[in-house]
């Protein structure tokens, strides 16, 4: 007896499986769905980089001069003026300098008035054959050298002061002190070059970003471009700028080629710090107040079992412009090297050219979005909970959203994105994907490539 009922309740269990498999299956008014609504707003396409920030005109102020820094009269983050002493170096060697120089000065002004003494005694004499032509030239000699040396000294003496002058060290430029490489009692050495003692950056209310663009994206920059940036300082604030210079020597990184795009930024509140990383957005274009949805609902493929119901009731109507002539339940779309998943890809954003989002191979940035014109599709859900297609335009997507246009699509209305997580969970290839382009091959037009339901792509 117990037996027999263990067999009853197995029987039962088995009928209710499958009333709920047969009506889980049935259509599309037994599926549930997650939705998101047509919007009306702005869409921008932009080319993501990095960059670092710099003031605009620095300058290096170092030293012509070797020796002992006797005392700095400035430091970091001080305002200077044009002409101002920063620091002075220890004068004592360099005095000394100068008191010899002027000692050679008066040693070559002796030894000239006394060439030039003997010059006027013996010009008479040369004059009335006295003495050879030979003997006189020997004091003309003289006395030019002794004029020549008087020269060299003077110069000497003047390269003594100036390099006495080089012991203040004075300020090129108006500015603000950035950097200090030195500290009082240093002893710096100018054998081979100048070195660095100061950096002034000239103006702080202005600063330039230099961002690395690689060679796909760097055709979209033009000068006079608006650019808008964040730095991780202030995470909540959105600066912009504009492009004012593309420099045409390249750099090479991991065999990509880069060019440095150079970015004016106002930085009148003093937020924008030398060496900060920006995050920069060139835009690239832009259209305002046109339809838009998520790319989700464009990327969205009904289930196969849903797909073939709708397919079967729309030739018992004798509508077959529901999925083109070459629909099928498996279809005979193309698939790409990625195989498209098991049970076919679901339908990219729009045919046509595309930049996707972080296609820079060098990982500092790419395109954000781009122009994507094309036909697409989105479904939407009736009252009685059944699928319906509607067939759409696409243009300009940020990656997020895509510009949308037809006769049927409308603000406000709801468009699926995905199977309702209680159902999908068991699905496999049936639903959105979360990143990226879909996961099946490219039909002709753009829509979903191949597997069994995708077709080839026709409307």
């Amino acid at each position: 007896m117990k037996r027999k009922w263990i067999i009853i309740s197995i029987v039962v269990v088995a009928a209710a499986a499958a009333v709920f498999f047969l009506l889980r299956g049935g259509g599309g008014g037994a599926q549930k769905y997650q939705t998101a609504l047509v919007e009306r707003g702005d869409l921008e396409a932009t080319v993501t980089s990095t960059g670092t920030i710099t003031a605009v005109g620095t300058v290096e102020v170092g030293t012509q001069v070797s020796g002992t820094i006797e005392s700095l009269l400035v430091d970091f983050n001080d305002k200077v003026h044009k002409g101002q002493l920063l620091a002075k170096l220890d004068t004592r060697v360099l005095q000394a300098s100068v008191d010899d120089a002027n000692a050679n000065l008066d040693k070559a002004q002796a030894q000239l008035a006394q060439a030039l003494d003997q010059y006027n005694r013996n010009k008479p004499l040369y004059e009335k054959k006295f003495i050879s032509a030979i003997e006189f030239n020997q004091y003309q000699n003289n006395l030019d050298a002794a004029r020549a040396s008087v020269t060299s000294a003077k110069v000497a003496l003047s390269r003594a002061r100036t390099n006495l002058g080089y012991a203040e060290i004075r300020a090129p430029t108006d500015g603000t002190i950035i950097e200090r490489a030195v500290e009082s009692g240093q002893t710096v050495a100018a054998s081979l070059s100048a070195p660095t003692i100061f950096r002034i950056a000239r103006d702080l209310d202005h600063m330039q970003i230099e961002a690395s663009v690689d060679e796909s994206d760097i055709g979209q920059i033009a000068n006079g471009q608006t650019v808008h940036f964040t730095v991780q300082s202030q995470p909540d604030r959105t600066f912009s700028g504009t492009v004012w210079q593309i420099r045409l020597q390249p750099t090479t990184v991991q065999n990509v080629v880069n060019y440095t795009v150079v970015i004016n930024a106002e930085n009148t509140e003093g937020l924008l710090l030398p060496g900060m990383t920006a995050t920069v957005n060139f835009e690239v274009n832009k259209v305002t107040n046109v339809l838009t949805v998520p790319n989700a609902a464009l990327r969205f493929q009904p289930p196969p079992e849903v797909l073939d119901e709708l397919r079967k009731k729309a030739q018992e109507r004798g509508d077959s412009s529901m999925f083109g002539a070459s629909g099928g339940s498996k279809g005979s779309g193309r698939r790409d090297s990625t195989r498209g998943g098991s049970r076919g890809g679901n339908t990219t954003p729009a045919g046509g050219n595309t930049t996707s989002a972080g296609s820079a191979p060098t990982g500092t940035g790419g395109a954000k979005g781009g122009v994507k014109s094309g036909r697409s599709r989105l479904w939407t859900v009736d009252s009685a909970g059944n699928l319906k297609m509607i067939s759409v335009r696409t243009g300009l997507t940020d990656g997020q959203r895509t510009e949308v246009s037809g006769a049927n699509v409308r603000e406000g209305m709801a468009v699926v994105t995905n199977v309702a997580a209680a159902n999908s969970a068991s699905r496999t290839g049936t639903s959105a994907l979360p990143f990226g382009s879909p996961a099946g091959g490219r039909g002709p037009t753009g829509g979903g490539g191949g597997g069994r339901s995708g077709g080839r792509g026709g409307f």
